[in-house]
């Protein structure tokens, strides 16, 4: 044989050789099959042969390739379709008068190739390669909890991503700050894996390692999964996580909380901060103003020294000092001067001021403070502001002078910052009481709380004039309050309770006068009664309200004006006749007819007594001018 006869033979078995391979002998390589796209789940239309074909599709078989392996999965004899035995057997179904076969349910293992072969009125195949596809869940991410060292010489683990359930595999993009990461020698690398699941779907895996410096501390890192579906393509992103980066601190420093102006009983922290992650170990000291030596405080947190509140012995030099433990490296903190500011030891001179009535007095306040400071005088049972400036004068002084008076020592440029002191004033006199007289309302056979009240100096004592059980109560150091326990017996009834207050200078008298309550409703066992207010030692006597009626009251006035009507017409017949003397004070006698005689007394008061226009005296003020009866007198029976 020639040499063109064995190129003729080489030529001629290669090509059978191509056919068999293409598994149609004796034919041309088949063409490109057509692409349909599918989600897992849904249901993929397979169509023999294009849209615009007109086929006779009566006869047709229907094969899948999988693996270069063919198996017939349906055929269709004169319009009827049978599905073969398999894994498709439940799964297929003719659509469109036998030209479109559909596959329902469909699954990550149905990508392959599906063909079509029609038989009449000439053998003819069609081929489609199926694509399936599906998004992967929302990826997670997983940061490295335990932290990265800037010292590290490797790339060390950042973060975990994995995207579960998604076909075919996704692709992961990392991110640091919004910034897409690609692989960097020594400096990040990417490392991803993947898990085939028994539904054929992918679970994937991608670990990040980077080599971090101290600004990737507050980095925020996430991953991306790109994939695509027959809509297109599509991205999902993880959430942005902070990876914890340790570095050795390069400064330390203190803080002090509240910023700005310190005062005594402020709650203040001293407060040691450092750069470096972890925190070193801190140490807080002050100086010793004797020593000027730094001496350690006690801390209950490391570098956190606490002044619940602060004194003025708290003022100071402070430093810091912080240990890194790994290095074993010290830093020192700038000294910081912490400064409380006081106001102590307010001082009042005299410290019990005391005087004469009409005297005067003169009081002065001093305090310490490590600032100017400014001065008021108060009253202290009014409030009401009588001075500034550190001297009070007090002049022409009487009574209602006496009391507290107050010294408020404030520095201006610290609000909140002050302190007080608080003196008595005493004024020399006899006991001074609110009321001569009092009425009270009550019930037989209770027991009733007797009350009085008395000031003056020296502070006086109480004593009643009837038997009970007493007790005092000191209400300033001038004044006192005695209550009276005592039963209310017919006695009583008529006697009422005298209430006594004496001291060196003098005495003076309250006399509680009691009335049998008939008409009131019952109240409790006990009642009590207490003195009324003072205003400036002065008082006038509050009527209790009477407890008649309306009616009761309108036949007591029409009482009260027939008498006035007798008596004046009485008055005016005996000044007719002249026996009714004018011009006389105090008891005059008016001779009557025998037939009148000894039949009424007529007594006339007067409304007021002395004492009700202005304070009452002790006894050597009770005394009255001679001639003055305080009651005037008319007898009517001779």
């Amino acid at each position: 044989m020639g040499s063109s006869g064995l190129v003729c033979a080489l030529l001629l078995a290669a090509c059978c050789c191509c056919r068999r391979a293409a598994g149609v002998p004796g034919e041309a390589e088949p063409p490109t099959p057509e692409s349909l796209e599918v989600e897992v789940g849904g249901t993929a239309l397979l169509k023999c042969g294009p849209s615009h074909s007109q086929g006779n599709f009566s006869h047709v078989d229907w094969f899948s390739i999988h693996k270069e392996k063919r198996t017939p999965i349906f055929r269709v004899r004169k319009g009827q379709g049978q599905s073969e035995p398999g894994e498709y057997e439940h799964r297929l179904s003719l659509q469109d008068k036998g030209t479109t076969l559909a596959l329902t349910h469909v699954t990550p293992h149905d990508e392959r190739i599906f063909l079509c072969q029609a038989k009449r009125p000439q053998s003819q195949e069609h081929r489609i390669q199926l694509h399936v596809y599906k998004a992967p869940e929302e990826p997670t991410i997983q940061v490295n909890s335990l932290g990265i060292s800037v010292n590290s010489e490797e790339p060390a683990e950042v973060a975990t991503c994995v995207g579960r359930n998604g076909y075919p595999i996704p692709q992961v993009t990392w991110y640091k700050n919004g910034r897409p990461l690609k692989e960097e020698k020594k400096r990040v690398h990417i490392q991803s894996s993947q898990i085939v699941e028994s539904s054929g779907l992918y679970t994937l895996q991608s670990v990040l390692k980077a080599q971090l410096v101290k600004e990737d501390k507050d980095a925020q890192f996430y991953c991306e999964l790109n994939y695509r579906l027959p809509s297109g393509n599509h991205m999902k992103e993880s959430r942005e996580v902070i990876v914890p980066v340790f570095y050795p601190a390069e400064k330390v420093w203190l803080e002090v909380e509240p910023v700005g102006t310190l005062k005594e009983g402020d709650r203040v922290e001293v407060r040691c901060l450092a750069d470096g992650n972890p925190p070193p170990h801190f140490t807080i000291t002050k100086q010793n103003l004797s020593t000027k030596e730094m001496e350690e405080k006690v801390t209950e947190d490391n570098g956190l020294l606490v002044l619940e509140s602060a004194r003025k012995e708290h003022s100071g030099t402070y430093q810091c000092q912080g240990l890194d433990l790994d290095t074993m490296e010290s830093l020192l903190s700038d000294p910081q001067e912490l400064l409380v500011n006081y106001v102590s030891d307010v001082r009042v001179s005299p410290a019990a001021p005391e005087s004469q009535e009409s005297g005067s007095l003169t009081l002065t306040c001093e305090a310490d403070s490590n600032q100017a400071l400014e001065f008021q005088w108060l009253r202290e049972k009014t409030g009401q502001l009588l001075q500034k400036g550190p001297t009070l004068q007090l002049r022409d002084l009487r009574r209602d002078a006496a009391g507290g008076y107050r010294c408020v020592a404030s520095v201006p440029g610290v609000p909140g910052l002050n302190r007080t002191r608080l003196v008595h004033v005493a004024v020399f006199g006899s006991p001074w009481m609110t009321l001569r007289e009092r009425k009270m309302w009550v019930k037989e056979n209770t027991v009733l709380n007797l009350s009085c009240e008395a000031s003056g100096h020296p502070r006086p004592s109480i004593s009643w004039s009837v038997a009970g059980m007493a007790h005092e109560q000191d209400q300033d150091p001038q004044s006192v309050l005695s209550v009276l326990n005592v039963l209310v017996t017919p006695e009583l009834l008529e006697t009422g309770a005298e209430c006594v207050a004496s001291n060196s200078l003098g005495r003076n008298t309250t006399t509680i006068f009691l009335e049998l309550d008939s008409n009131r409703t019952a109240g409790p066992s006990a009642s009590t009664t207490s003195p009324p207010a003072r205003a400036n030692g002065t008082s006038t006597e509050k009527k209790l309200p009477e407890p008649e009626s309306k009616g009761v009251a309108i036949v007591a006035v029409t009482v009260c004006l027939l008498a006035l009507a007798v008596l004046g017409a009485v008055l005016y017949f005996f000044y007719k006749k002249g026996k009714l003397p004018c011009g006389r004070s105090g008891k005059q006698e008016i001779t009557l007819p025998p037939s009148r005689k000894s039949e009424f007394v007529v007594e006339v008061k007067s409304d007021k007594l002395p004492e009700e226009t202005g304070l009452l005296q002790g006894s050597a003020g009770d005394q009255r001018a001679p001639g003055d009866q305080g009651e005037k007198y008319i007898d009517l029976r001779h």
